[in-house]
């Protein structure tokens, strides 16, 4: 079900002894780094200040989106310059010392616009910082005081600026902990109130929201764990030794259950916004070492991140010129925020901050392991505080996600909206959700006559444990608002979704399962008297199966959509679809696979108890009971 690892130009020999699972070591990460950085030289101004790319511009406009370039490729640099103690070569340290001082001539042409309240350049100064502060013996501690002096200015534009209230505040924190680190003025209560705000959105379990409500995804691993590391490493001795050890223990508790979020093939589980950094995802792996602060081995941590660096690798990331694009595989733009601009996607440098560690350590030289989804047993991990249960299977080494409780809003009153990568149902390491056409993938909507389809907006969490996960949302129809309870219950490759529908009389139910998704052809499709199913050209299936609630008459049908999927061209998406609510609640319960036998999908059962449970039987003949209304365990 995994793309075979294909042979890379530029690349270093695969070394099968030291690495047996993905062939990657050290040199291969570095070789990478640098096919990066020398894809960005055709893009950069006269003066190095800024790396203008090809594609479509973010809302901030054509000298934000340059200063982007710049400092999110200085970020790579710097990982670089000290992962070689300044053994690079000097043209890559005189180029950013170069753009270090045209971007702050505030009259050179390629100036860099000013740090302002909730302003892009806000993001940009943080990577400045880090970058600024790993290479220090290198580049900092060489430039003229003038520039010097500058440079402090520039990110003293943080100091009294307010930051947007996410993840956002951290990149004040690490800024002006720099200043303070130079000499420079700076504001301690500025740096301890970021720091406190990110003690507000613990949730517990390793996990923050990015900012309140519930907003759970890969901002956890690449900024809410990652920057506290590296504060850390800037601050030194002005840091609070006990708030060190806290942020310590969450990062460790939490890549306890990161390293399940990756596939055999490396991929990681399509979720979240902000896709386009990829495997950035990797990067508080590397965190974990650095700070003391990981459960894993250090083969296990290698396997994990090389595995995701070759995944993309394999399917063609970087691209032929050496660029990373707004997309996942090919450009996609969907994957993408209306902030990203071309060189959005380099905030995937934090994947290479491994190479600060030394070529002598273990991380470096120990034998990889393998990872969790590469073992013989299948794993049923639940996560109570962000609301999900991830499941993966051994025999096609596939990662699936089941959200019941990530939605990306903020509190009430504020609107609920639809998001494609927050509110279904299900994600994958192996398929991503259809953000176009039907769009019909993982969730289950009721129908009204003129063919409006409701929502799943905001999520409310009722509970996570062992095989289940529970929430409630409210389908809006017609301008009325009605109650979908769910309860997921995991098992292999499956998934049955038990629904109690509340619904008005003649309104339609339809429910989708995953969308298999292939570049080379639409994914083939069957159907039948309550099942579907879409299998594309590699075996990989999505089926779903009706198993109690829907018309037994009615046939499945699959969707197919061009166009709309980040892991290919062509998709196709199962679903069922109930012709006629009969009012009030009614009783649901689905089976959906992901998986490479979707007939087998259709040997799942399920029957009612006189008090209102339903025993589920899989397809395996594994029994489980779903308690009535309200209860999860």
């Amino acid at each position: 079900m995994t793309a075979p690892h294909v042979s890379l130009t530029g690349l270093p020999p695969l070394d099968p002894a030291r690495s047996p699972v993905t062939g990657w070591t050290r040199a291969h990460w570095e070789a990478t780094a640098d096919r990066l950085l020398e894809g960005l030289l055709p893009y950069a101004s006269p003066g190095f200040a800024q790396y203008r790319l090809p594609g479509r511009a973010s809302y901030s406009g054509p000298l934000s989106d340059g200063l982007e370039g710049y400092a999110r490729s200085f970020l790579l640099a710097a990982f670089r310059i000290a992962g070689s103690q300044g053994r690079v070569g000097p043209e890559l340290i005189e180029r950013y010392a170069a753009g270090l001082a045209a971007g702050t001539d505030p009259y050179g042409e390629e100036r860099w616009p000013p740090i302002t309240d909730g302003g892009q350049p806000m993001v940009e100064a943080a990577s400045l910082a880090i970058a600024l502060h790993e290479s220090r013996p290198w580049l900092w501690d060489h430039l003229d005081d003038g520039v010097r002096e500058r440079v402090a200015d520039w990110l003293g534009g943080f100091v009294g600026a307010r930051a947007n209230d996410s993840n956002w505040r951290l990149f004040q924190v690490v800024t002006e902990e720099f200043l303070a680190s130079a000499g420079a003025p700076h504001s301690r209560a500025e740096i301890d109130g970021g720091l406190a705000r990110l003690e507000d959105w613990y949730r517990g379990g390793g996990w923050y929201t990015d900012g309140d409500g519930r907003k759970f995804d890969y901002y956890n691993a690449w900024a809410l764990h990652l920057y506290p590391v590296l504060w850390a490493r800037i601050a030194g001795p002005r840091a609070s030794p006990a708030l060190v050890d806290r942020h310590r223990a969450r990062l460790r508790e939490f890549l306890a259950a990161h390293q399940h979020f990756f596939g055999s093939d490396g991929a990681p589980v399509h979720q979240g916004r902000s896709l386009t950094y990829r495997f950035a995802a990797t990067a508080p792996l590397w965190a974990g070492v650095l700070a003391d602060a990981t459960p894993l081995s250090a083969g296990r941590t290698r396997r994990l991140a090389s595995g995701a660096l070759q995944h993309f690798a394999d399917h063609g990331v970087p691209d032929e010129h050496g660029l990373l694009s707004l997309g996942w595989y090919r450009p996609f733009l969907p994957v993408t925020q209306r902030y990203s601009g071309p060189a959005s996607p380099y905030w995937a440098s934090k994947a290479f901050l491994g190479l600060l560690l030394p070529a002598d350590h273990p991380v470096w030289t120990a034998r990889e392991e393998p990872g969790p989804v590469d073992t013989d047993d299948d794993i049923c991990l639940p996560l109570p505080a962000p609301g999900w249960l991830l499941h993966s299977t051994a025999a096609d080494g596939i990662v699936r996600l089941v959200n019941h409780g990530s939605d990306r809003l903020p509190p009430p009153p504020a609107a609920s909206e639809d998001n494609p990568h927050y509110t279904r149902f299900a994600y994958a390491s192996a398929a991503a959700p259809d953000t176009a056409g039907p769009a019909i993938d993982n969730q289950i909507a009721l129908i009204a006559p003129d063919g409006a389809a409701s929502r799943r907006g905001r999520i409310h969490a009722l509970g996570v444990t062992g095989r289940r996960a529970s929430s409630w949302h409210s389908a809006s129809l017609a301008g009325e608002e009605y109650r979908i309870e769910t309860t997921s219950v995991v098992h292999g490759p499956w998934e049955v979704r038990v629904h109690r529908v509340e619904g008005p009389y003649g309104a339609a139910v339809r429910e989708g399962g995953w969308a298999p998704a292939d570049d080379a052809r639409p994914p083939e499709a069957a159907t039948g008297p309550g099942w579907a199913w879409a299998r594309r050209a590699d075996g990989l299936a999505g089926a779903v199966v009706a198993l109690h609630g829907w018309d037994p008459a009615t046939h499945g049908a699959v969707a197919h959509a061009q166009e709309a999927n980040a892991y290919g061209v062509h998709s196709a998406t199962p679903h069922l679809l109930l012709p006629v609510h009969p009012g009030g609640v009614h009783l649901l319960v689905t089976l959906v696979m992901l998986g490479a036998d979707p007939e087998e999908a259709r040997g799942a059962s399920a029957r009612v108890t006189e008090e209102g449970a339903v025993v589920i039987r899989f397809p395996d003949g594994v029994e489980e009971e779903v308690p009535p209304v309200g209860e999860t365990g």
